[in-house]
């Protein structure tokens, strides 16, 4: 079954480009790549040209002017160009694993939506990885991780887990399985069905919202955070801001008390 990659980006053709060479480097390879870009600059679209001539993969390229942050917008807009039946969403500020769209796809479900995490990286480490890192492995290897920066931390199970114990884990979390932007999937009808993602919010929690009408309408998660790996290249955060957190909780503790499944900011809009 062939599936959609939306990733999100803004002005970091660095971190993007090493993304892209995971997504290039993934076991299962009958997949689109729609890039969600919120209004970057030229030396984006270089990083998202070259790609594509260097390796033929088929890459929508989906782009609005900057205007602050409108990652939602962007993202509807990427939902509305997908040409699949299931769409995997990520952030261009995070690298998968090879295996990241083989898991997605062999955990897909009807009636269920996807929630990974992501292994949060220092600077020092995002800085030095390399293209050769990425498609040997090295990236995601704890013992070259340490080496090149990262602290000792018990969240490295994200990271060693393999086969059984991924799955254990996953069963005996006690995270709760939410739609992440970083690392979710699920089925286009169902993202459809709740009109995407609501546009009036900004920064925090706007894709948590978007899982919470998926739930609401009967769609629910499913938890696979210690087998869909990815890691997470460090970043400032210039668009995170007090009113927008204010702004989104009390747009979430909304959807949550009257249990709404449908957005009137959403892909389709409301003509009132």
């Amino acid at each position: 079954m062939k599936c959609s990659i939306i990733i999100s980006t803004y002005n970091s053709p660095e971190w993007l480009q090493k993304v892209l060479w995971g997504f290039e480097n993934q076991t299962y390879r009958d997949f689109e790549l729609v890039i969600a870009d919120d209004g970057s600059g030229d030396s984006t679209r270089q990083v998202v040209d070259g790609f594509r001539k260097r390796t033929g993969m088929n890459v929508i390229h989906i782009w609005h002017a900057d205007n602050g942050f409108q990652k939602s917008a962007i993202l509807n807009k990427a939902i509305a160009a997908s040409t699949t039946g299931y769409l995997i969403f990520t952030d261009g500020d995070c690298i998968p694993r090879k295996d990241f769209v083989e898991t997605h796809m062999r955990f897909a479900e009807s009636g269920r939506f996807l929630s990974g995490g992501y292994f949060m990286l220092p600077l020092e480490t995002s800085t030095k990885i390399t293209e050769s890192d990425i498609r040997s492995g090295r990236a995601f290897d704890l013992p070259w991780l340490r080496v090149n920066g990262l602290p000792a931390t018990f969240k490295s199970l994200k990271l060693t887990a393999m086969g059984w114990k991924q799955t254990f884990l996953n069963f005996i979390t006690t995270t709760r399985p939410t739609w992440n932007g970083h690392n979710a999937s699920g089925w286009k009808k169902d993202i459809l069905a709740v009109n995407g993602f609501n546009e009036e919010m900004k920064y925090g929690g706007q894709d948590r919202e978007l899982g919470e009408r998926m739930e609401n309408y009967g769609i629910r998660g499913k938890q696979i955070r210690y087998s869909a790996i990815c890691i997470h290249l460090d970043h400032k955060r210039g668009y995170k801001t007090e009113e927008s957190i204010r702004f989104n909780k009390a747009v979430r503790a909304k959807t949550r008390s009257q249990k709404l499944k449908w957005t009137e900011f959403g892909i389709v809009k409301s003509e009132s």
